[in-house]
């Protein structure tokens, strides 16, 4: 029924997401113990801010309507994205990629490797042992490797004032001169 509710909305979804500079991912509706929530995953090349989910929320809202759900979600797919359609294999030819599959092959159930192509309904991935094809219809989960080496040193703060502010705090200022 998920799939049919879906199917119903994403094309005029992604119309509209298009319009705005952004890719449709995917829609998804999901039961959890709180509720039905129906869920807008966005992207565009540089990135998705909260402005644009908000915005991409708003023109939305009234094809939302139309279906049963009790929260609504915009937000990136994240970095570590599901490859699902086509362009995302294109997308990712040459990245390290995880393969999760739904029963063992070879008695494995996960497989890491380069991305090397999709052909005739198999993803091709370079492993140290060589090519292994695998059936997509096999994979229960493709996703990219996200390698988090070095995340230590980068700052993710955001604000170019977060050091001064934090040095004025620790001398008893709040950053407007004022004591706190």
């Amino acid at each position: 029924m998920a799939k049919a509710v879906v199917a119903a909305i994403e094309g005029r979804c992604a119309k509209i997401a298009e319009g705005m500079g952004f890719e449709l991912v995917d829609v998804a509706v999901e039961k959890e113990p709180t509720g039905r929530y129906l869920r807008f995953y966005i992207d565009k090349p540089e990135g998705i801010s909260l402005d644009d989910c908000e915005s991409y929320h708003k023109a939305v809202r009234s094809i939302a309507d139309s279906v049963d759900y009790d929260f609504m979600e915009v937000s990136s797919p994240g970095i570590d994205r599901p490859l699902k359609k086509d362009r995302d294999f294109e997308r990712n030819l040459g990245s390290e990629i995880e393969i999760k599959l739904f029963k063992p092959m070879d008695g494995l159930k996960l497989l890491t490797g380069v991305l090397a192509g999709l052909e005739n309904g198999e993803i091709l991935l370079e492993t140290p042992e060589g090519i292994k094809r695998i059936p997509r219809k096999a994979a229960a989960l493709v996703k990219p490797v996200v390698d988090m080496e070095g995340i230590e040193e980068v700052d993710l703060s955001g604000d170019d004032h977060a050091e001064e502010y934090q040095e004025n705090t620790e001398s008893g200022e709040n950053g407007n001169g004022n004591e706190v």
